[in-house]
């Protein structure tokens, strides 16, 4: 475990990153009861994708393959894999060094050359994470700088999917190895838990997690309403378990320049359960939220020849706001999936997709005198593709309760209502233009999802 200046990072042991992936055509059942009909459709195991001539594999990348390029006057501009490897990157000058990879000329990568020729302007390489590209290189050579003791330096400028994809078309769904997350906890009460096939690791005591999943258990203290007792004392306790997946999908050209269809987006299953106690003191208007822990990792998705690299980011978080009278002792368990991304067809550009299907049930509910309050315990999720972000997407399951009166839930002379509901936000940005499509002027939000339904209700008004 290493430790940072604020917080501790805990670092999960981690596979090689070209191992995380994904098996061909594997599937999720999240969200399939409220997709929209713009979003693809994530195949069954064993099934094809759509119908399409020839569709490239989609398949876990293999650690031989970290580079693939295609070049002016190829067949069709596609990508072939090479031995060749960036072996360094300078962002800001977007100098490159490419070089022959160790042992190549022996051992060469199943369709490769031998003896690869040097980089070549208007080569367009993408490469699995390198240094000084730590979330992967997609970029086109403008320059020949020249030779050096560790290879070919190159000037690059940024390059489009559509380079090395071309013709061809593409769809899978990355699962994300839990065990491949960079993990830092923001506050010092955050346990982590995960499983992975073949090796387990769990943090608390009793906890439970699937196969695949992710899990964090938090505990905060929330601020105290002024003049409270100290029977009062507010907190926040309980879990968030998430298995993301990283949702890709490229059509083939249209009939002008940029791809005929394209998506890119995040989702999975989650499960959580939590509890608010005491008196909370924080703005109706201005709610108190507090991250507790940032996730990060970058698996990478074999597209045929191609290593498209993907980022994930987390920042799991809980929310609250309340006007600080009114005493609760709320826990509810929630469980469902979720999606939103992005998806474009020639005819229309980039269209927002959001989704949420989830259900909970109180576990405990008390409220005290009148007032209201509301919680969640959330994430908000960013994916990429080679270090550009696409698509940010917030997702807030919260409990809200509201009471009139001055006695408790037990009694007649309170009304009283708590309900759970579920907040999905999010914003597609500039970079999805990396698919080779056109630029859209600004990010187009994602648009707000809501749904609430009431958990429990009770008492009579007061006269």
């Amino acid at each position: 475990m290493r430790r940072r200046k604020g917080h501790t990072r805990a670092l999960l042991p981690a596979l090689s990153v070209t191992a995380l992936l994904l098996a061909a055509g594997c599937s999720s059942p999240a969200a399939q009861a409220h997709r929209p009909a713009s979003e693809p459709s994530r195949t069954r195991t064993g099934q094809a994708p759509e119908a399409t001539d020839r569709p490239l594999t989609v398949a876990a990348a293999s650690a031989g393959t970290a580079t693939a390029t295609a070049s002016p006057g190829g067949s069709g501009g596609r990508a072939r894999p090479t031995t060749l490897s960036v072996s360094s990157y300078d962002s800001k000058t977007r100098r490159a060094v490419i070089s022959p990879e160790s042992g190549a000329s022996s051992s060469p990568t199943p369709g490769a050359t031998r003896t690869p020729r040097p980089a070549a302007v208007g080569d367009v390489i993408a490469s699995t994470p390198a240094p000084g590209a730590p979330r992967g290189l997609l970029a086109k050579v403008t320059k020949v700088v020249g030779e050096t003791d560790a290879g070919t330096e190159v000037q690059t400028a940024p390059a489009t999917l559509d380079a090395l994809l071309g013709d061809d078309t593409a769809r899978g769904t990355v699962p994300v190895d839990p065990a491949a997350f960079d993990v830092d906890k923001l506050l010092p009460d955050v346990d982590v838990s995960w499983t992975k096939a073949g090796d387990v690791h769990v943090g608390p005591e009793g906890a439970e997690v699937p196969l695949g999943s992710l899990r964090l258990d938090v505990r905060a203290d929330v601020a105290t309403a002024p003049g409270a007792p100290a029977s009062a004392d507010a907190s926040v306790s309980g879990y968030v378990q998430v298995a993301p997946q990283v949702d890709f999908r490229y059509g083939g050209q249209g009939t002008g320049a940029a791809p005929d269809a394209a998506y890119l987006g995040v989702s999975g299953d989650w499960t959580s359960g939590w509890a608010l106690k005491g008196r909370a003191a924080a703005s109706t208007t201005t709610p108190l939220r507090i991250p507790f822990a940032k996730l990060h990792a970058d698996p990478v998705l074999q597209v045929g020849p191609l290593p498209v690299v993907v980022n994930l980011d987390l920042t799991c978080y809980f929310q609250v706001s309340a006007d600080g009278t009114v005493t609760v002792d709320v826990e509810q368990d929630l469980k469902g999936d979720f999606a939103a991304g992005g998806t474009f067809g020639a005819d229309r550009g980039w269209t927002p997709v959001s989704s949420a299907d989830m259900t909970s049930t109180p576990a405990r509910t008390s409220l005290t005198a009148a007032g209201k309050v509301k919680a969640a315990l959330g994430a908000e999720a960013s994916v990429g593709l080679y270090g550009a972000v696409g698509v940010t997407a917030d997702l807030a399951p919260y409990v809200r309760a509201e009471a009139s009166g001055t006695v408790t839930t037990d009694s007649a002379g309170a009304s009283w209502a708590v309900y759970g509901g579920v907040d999905l936000s999010g914003t597609l940005r500039l970079q999805l233009s990396v698919f080779g499509t056109p630029v859209f002027q600004r990010s187009i939000p994602l648009g707000a999802l809501n749904r609430e339904w009431k958990l429990a209700s009770g008492g009579t008004p007061q006269a």
